[in-house]
């Protein structure tokens, strides 16, 4: 990338990364992304997925420092 083609330091926040971000999620979900994209995620979750879903959520938590006090999520619900 040769100078010109750097993006300039916008100081803090980049707005121009966050209009773009702004305008590809409005995209997104203008054309029914979100809906097609929980479907897919009902499917893993409830499909031959879960297996392996429910081990990588295992082994994320393992990896943590420390839990949340404030975090309440009930992960039996579905099972």
């Amino acid at each position: 990338m040769t100078e010109k083609e750097k993006q300039p330091n916008e100081g803090e926040g980049n707005r121009t990364a966050a209009r773009a971000y702004n305008e590809d999620q409005q995209a997104f979900v203008e054309k029914g992304g979100v809906e097609q994209a929980a479907r897919e995620a009902r499917e893993a979750v409830e499909g031959d997925e879960r297996a392996e879903l429910d081990a990588a959520r295992s082994e994320a938590k393992s990896r943590a420092k420390e839990h949340d006090p404030e975090e309440r999520r009930d992960y039996s619900r579905g099972k």
